[in-house]
């Protein structure tokens, strides 16, 4: 199931207001005891936002935010959906593993654009 409109307006107040998002899903952090977080793909970042102990649908706070000029996968999709991002083990729902590879295609496509050869011009 998407994300809620809801859920991406709360997730919206913790990120740059001149930013857009273009993918948001959920994902659980392998083996923590507070294991749901949103990541929160935007033009210019990559947020993870952890959703508390109480309730996996609200966005608590930012756990992380980096540039947007890494993958976030490739998705392991022998077992469960998984994978390791800044060196921590996500596990995802099936029906984000295209969400994931929709981000990171963003990405790819963007990084194999050709240097400008004459930039003064």
């Amino acid at each position: 199931m998407p994300v809620s409109s809801g859920v991406r307006k709360r997730i919206a107040e913790f990120l740059d207001p001149d930013d857009e998002i273009h993918y948001v899903f959920p994902a659980d952090v392998f083996g923590s005891t507070n294991p749901g977080v949103f990541f929160a793909v935007t033009r210019k970042t990559i947020t993870i936002m952890t959703t508390g102990r109480l309730s996996r649908k609200t966005p608590k706070s930012v756990v992380s935010t980096g540039l947007r000029n890494q993958r976030i996968g490739p998705v392991d999709t022998s077992t469960v959906p998984w994978f390791k991002f800044n060196g921590i083990d996500y596990e995802i729902d099936d029906e984000y593993v295209p969400v994931v590879h929709a981000a990171d295609a963003e990405i790819m496509r963007d990084a194999a654009k050709p240097e400008d050869p004459l930039p003064d011009l």
